[in-house]
């Protein structure tokens, strides 16, 4: 199998009425935290209302975090482009990329709150119309072309980058998919990498996995280009383990319960609706028995991730949605034992050295065996060297070398 990726999926969500201030400096560490366990991305949403999502740039979260980290990828996830000049968009991306050596990545999306569309005059259906309009301007301008455009929002004449991007030819671009085919549709047509944003929030969404991939594959044999790369398909989860089951339940009393309160009665966003439930317990069996998420041990972690390679037939990365559920200490404990004992199953690290460990007992005691004789075999040969000198000191009164 070829090697799965791993990353993070941070709006990110934080209970509202703690001060924000420290909440993104804890946002920042975590990244920290991620490279220095060798997640591969982290994706950064833009959020501009109700309360939780608190990054309304994800372009200076990726500037601050870029200055900390050394290797891990760093997306915007997403760029909501319909509120966006696509020209200041692609500009703000191609100095990213210098800033950070290549390590930039850009998710585009319309924008998931309505609470924040409607403070700029714009539907739902406004915003993914403009998604599809913006994007082909962004990515034009990316090729290095001139573009003259006028779309409902912003006007271009004669626009064009004054730098080239770092990365050659340019950094990675991908599409959010959520509910509605616009994701899969647009990254088909255009040849880029796809998020699935919302893929096993819902069974339906979990349902709808492969065929999610089979519009992509559609939409690009449609225009003409070569056949989708899976490896360039992300998929976001919700996972939190600890050492045992009753841990992990333990540890999301914290906070999972305001994340639900967040997406029920909140958040006007549908397609991410997880239901009333009446208690905690009520939230954790959901998570786990839907098969939305899993709440355990890293047992139950590779389980999650080996039902979704299944089921979609096979992906690039994986994305653990950032829901502080648990702690920050709790939160980071989770993300090092993904690390220590997921990422090897899913890397081709772990056969190897289980493979290693099988041949070494399988033979055990034949190898036991022979260092013992060797040990004889030398022991006798030390024995004859001071015979043959004749050293009468070598043995104690039983004969036995001191």
């Amino acid at each position: 199998m070829s090697r799965l990726r791993f990353g993070i999926f941070l709006a990110p969500i934080h209970a509202p009425g703690q001060n924000p201030t420290l909440a993104l400096q804890r946002d920042l560490e975590l990244i920290e935290h991620l490279d220095a366990l060798g997640y591969d991305e982290a994706w950064i949403g833009e959020h501009h209302s109700a309360g939780s999502e608190l990054i309304g740039s994800p372009e200076i979260f990726i500037a601050a975090a870029a200055e900390r980290t050394r290797h891990i990828k760093l997306g915007t996830g997403v760029t909501s482009i319909a509120y966006h000049n696509p020209l200041w968009v692609a500009d703000r991306m191609v100095m990213l990329d210098h800033l950070t050596r290549g390590r930039v990545m850009l998710g585009c999306g319309p924008g998931s709150l309505p609470t924040d569309s409607s403070m700029i005059g714009l539907t739902p259906t406004d915003t993914r119309e403009l998604l599809e309009e913006h994007l082909d301007i962004i990515l034009r301008l990316l090729r290095g072309e001139s573009v003259t455009a006028q779309t409902r929002t912003h006007s271009l004449v004669d626009a064009r980058l004054q730098l080239r991007p770092y990365s050659d030819p340019c950094f990675e671009v991908a599409v959010a998919a959520v509910a509605s085919p616009t994701g899969p549709r647009l990254a088909g047509r255009h040849g880029t990498g796809m998020l699935s944003v919302g893929a096993t929030l819902t069974r339906a969404g979990f349902d709808a996995l492969a065929r999610h991939w089979d519009v992509v594959e559609e939409r690009a044999a449609h225009h003409g280009l070569p056949a989708p790369d899976r490896s360039k398909w992300r998929l976001t989860g919700l996972v939190h383990v600890a050492e045992t089951r009753e841990q992990a339940y333990r540890d999301v009393e914290y906070g999972i319960e305001h994340w639900f309160t967040y997406f029920s009665r909140v958040a006007a966003f549908p397609q991410m609706a997880v239901g009333e439930h009446a208690d905690v317990r009520g939230m954790i069996d959901f998570i786990n028995e839907a098969g939305i998420g899993a709440i355990g041990t890293v047992e139950d972690a590779k389980a999650q991730v080996r039902r979704l390679v299944d089921q979609s037939g096979g992906f690039g990365t994986f994305l653990f949605s950032g829901h502080e559920w648990a702690s920050p200490q709790a939160s980071r404990r989770s993300y090092e034992l993904i690390a220590q004992y997921v990422f090897p199953e899913f890397q081709g690290q772990a056969e190897s050295t289980l493979a290693a460990g099988d041949r070494a007992r399988e033979r055990r005691a034949s190898l036991a065996q022979s260092q013992l004789d060797a040990v004889e075999h030398m022991t006798k040969r030390y024995q004859r060297d001071l015979d043959d000198i004749g050293h009468p000191a070598a043995r104690d009164d039983e004969g036995v070398y001191r």
